[in-house]
């Protein structure tokens, strides 16, 4: 239920647009120097220090596992306390596993600084922000959401063109410790002061409830329906994220042209995003949730052709990616209901991001064993199987089920 607001109300002393700009243009860098990290400087750890690309895209896989076994207590911080702490104190933990990324001596020390990492982005990545905006808006967090969205967009747009730039210049591990000052001096302050302190309250029945995995009967299949679809999403988008440039590359394409590709990602998200947040009133997010599993099929395979095909491709498979950023957040809200919504999110992070871990080093062994023809179709493969678990939910969107 929405309540009046009052003057003290940390809603109106923060207000919408500053606390969705603070968020999203934390989001640009939170996943730049992390989620997108690797994509660009895989060939440049493995060249400099001889381990095996494996290993390497390995340690994204190490901090999704981490990140996915943190993710429900992150969700019932955020529930109990708010996302300001949280969120910032994520910042930090990047800070550190940069730092620790970036002085690594050898291959454990690696694994290590992803351990810390994954901490990071399970209290800093799209779920918890997710959450907090959930926990300060109630059931109109979607446009929020949204909004976050668009500008979480633009970070492999800016990150791997900036990543490659730091990487000619100073080198991988210098790049590590730049992205490590901007987590502790840009990310940290925009989520301290941006968000407002919201006072610490005690996590109601209902939400207790979900963290204990408890739903009513009607809404445990959409729950687990939900959870596949967001977890085979996350695992081809991971998939396609670390290692589209080497995919790219495999297919005969050079790695400016790879990384120009790739760039379009960022502007079809944004595109995408900003066409559902027009027709968001008119639609339930279910739709949003089917799209988003339709368009990457039909993206990927698009990639077989010539590079001006590939191009159209990659602006396909944007879209659905941007789409299913918006679904991951807004369809849990609608079919759900706002109260326990953050501990929720923090349950269905959970499996996608533990799935997640094995994206990267699937990836690797894709591309190894099957080249980029196998480890496309796979992928199609999976984008098309991944329709099926939303159809069940469109019964959800004539009307909302909390």
């Amino acid at each position: 239920m929405n309540r009046p607001l009052k003057s003290s109300d940390p809603i109106v002393r923060h207000p919408r647009w500053l606390v969705v700009s603070a968020i999203g243009l934390a989001q640009i860098l939170v996943w730049g120097t992390s989620y997108y990290l690797i994509a660009v400087l895989a060939r440049p750890i493995e060249m400099d220090t001889g381990w095996s690309y494996t290993w390497i895209a390995g340690g994204l896989s190490f901090g999704f596992l981490v990140s996915g076994l943190v993710s429900p207590y992150v969700g019932r911080q955020i529930e109990r306390f708010g996302g300001r702490p949280v969120l910032a104190a994520g910042a930090l933990v990047l800070a550190l596993g940069m730092v620790l990324l970036g002085t690594a001596p050898n291959v454990y020390a690696y694994l290590l600084a992803w351990t810390v990492l994954g901490v990071g982005m399970g209290a800093g990545l799209y779920d918890p922000a997710f959450a907090a905006l959930g926990r300060l808006y109630g059931d109109q967090a979607r446009g929020a959401i949204t909004l976050t969205t668009l500008w979480g967009g633009f970070a492999s747009t800016v990150c791997w063109p900036l990543s490659q730039y730091l990487v000619s210049s100073i080198g991988w591990r210098g790049t590590c410790l730049t992205y490590a000052a901007l987590d502790l001096a840009v990310v940290a302050p925009l989520y301290w002061f941006g968000l407002p302190s919201e006072p610490a309250r005690p996590i109601l029945p209902r939400a207790q409830a979900r963290a204990a995995s408890i739903l009513p009967p009607r809404l445990r299949l959409a729950f687990w329906l939900i959870a596949i679809n967001t977890t085979i999403s996350a695992v081809v988008i991971t998939v396609m994220s670390v290692h589209l440039i080497a995919l790219l590359s495999d297919r005969g394409t050079s790695v400016e042209t790879a990384i120009a590709l790739g760039t379009l990602i960022g502007p079809a998200q944004v595109g995408a995003r900003l066409v559902e947040m027009w027709l968001a009133r008119k639609h339930h997010p279910v739709w949003t949730m089917l799209l988003a599993s339709i368009l990457p099929s039909c993206g990927l395979a698009l990639l077989f052709g010539a590079p001006a095909i590939a191009a159209a491709g990659i602006l396909l498979y944007g879209s659905g990616s941007g789409l299913r950023s918006i679904a991951r957040g807004s369809v849990p809200l609608a079919i759900f209901g706002p109260e326990g919504y953050a501990t929720l999110m923090g349950r269905l992070a959970m499996p996608a991001l533990i799935f997640q871990a094995a994206a990267p080093a699937l990836g690797a062994m894709l591309l190894s064993f099957g080249g980029s023809s196998g480890t496309l179709l796979a992928m199609v493969g999976l984008s098309a199987l991944n329709m099926l678990f939303v159809l069940p939910l469109l019964r959800h969107a004539g009307r909302p089920a909390f």
